[in-house]
């Protein structure tokens, strides 16, 4: 089956009720891969409820739709898919606990052509049960490989942000764990071929990787520290491409390169020499 464009713009998601306590939260920063050392403190407000924090980044593993595209009536190859870029705007940061409704919409579709792939740019916005105040606004870009040449449009395609030529402004070194996508799964991304070494096998992986979005968190804590102050309030976007997959136990080195309220940045994995966040741009209040 191929994707029919007019179905797949319109796919009737429902919307997500999504309760989270301060265990979700702290369960969320462990994931990313906090509270390694007892001793720092900087990272204890994340994962321990004594005036507890919320990484900026939570907001990922709010209100969201599930495998939506599993369901073989969206046209959409499930096996040869992949994420691609993700986005996030933080109108305002989410409380430690709480309710939120989350609402996602397909916001585009891109047919790169025949044996090209195509990619379908999802929206889903969070907001607090109680108030319907807008705390999040996330973007997704998915590649579907095996779905190009239905007749859909051919662009727009988003923009990619260049990053500077210069040395960067900061270098953030992140160590995970072996264990660190049996731990990031818990907060809801199941998909086993972050934990089966059969399924990984099957998908071309020497063994089980890093949920992206794991990654995507630990850049967001890198920026946290080098451009915030240490102040999860003071990010307000970040955006960024998935170019390579990490193994748990690698080192994350984020780049960071910064021009006013703009800061550019990549991610590495160290150990292999490998960009695997790149053209990152994020916005600071």
């Amino acid at each position: 089956m191929a994707i029919n464009y007019d179905k797949l713009m319109a796919w009737p998601f429902e919307d997500v009720r999504h309760r989270y306590t301060q265990r979700d939260t702290m369960l969320y920063a462990l994931g990313v891969g906090l509270g390694t050392d007892p001793l720092n403190e900087t990272e204890l407000r994340f994962v321990y409820e004594k005036n507890l924090l919320a990484l900026p980044t939570l907001p990922v593993v709010l209100g969201y739709p599930g495998m939506w595209m599993k369901d073989p009536t969206t046209g959409i190859d499930a096996v040869r898919l992949v994420h691609g870029e993700q986005g996030l705007v933080i109108h305002r940061l989410p409380a430690p606990e709480g309710e939120v409704i989350g609402r996602t919409k397909v916001a585009g579709i891109v047919d790169k052509g025949t044996g090209k792939g195509a990619l379908v740019y999802t929206e889903r916005t969070v907001h607090d049960a109680a108030s319907g105040e807008l705390l999040a606004t996330l973007t997704s870009t998915t590649f579907c490989r095996a779905d190009g040449g239905f007749g859909g449009p051919t662009g727009p395609v988003k923009t990619v942000h260049e990053l500077p030529t210069r040395a960067a402004n900061h270098s953030v070194d992140f160590a995970t764990q072996p264990r660190a996508a049996l731990i990031y799964r818990l907060s809801g991304d199941y998909n086993p071929l972050h934990a089966e070494p059969a399924v990984a096998s099957a998908a071309g992986f020497e063994r089980p990787i890093l949920h992206g979005l794991a990654t995507y968190g630990i850049a967001g804590w890198a920026l946290t520290q080098s451009v915030c102050g240490g102040d999860p309030n003071a990010l307000q976007s970040l955006d960024v491409r998935f170019s390579s997959p990490v193994y748990p136990g690698e080192t994350i080195r984020t780049e960071v390169w910064v021009d006013g309220k703009v800061a550019s940045f990549r991610a590495l994995a160290v150990e292999r020499n490998v960009v695997v966040l790149n053209n990152g741009r994020a916005k600071l209040r």
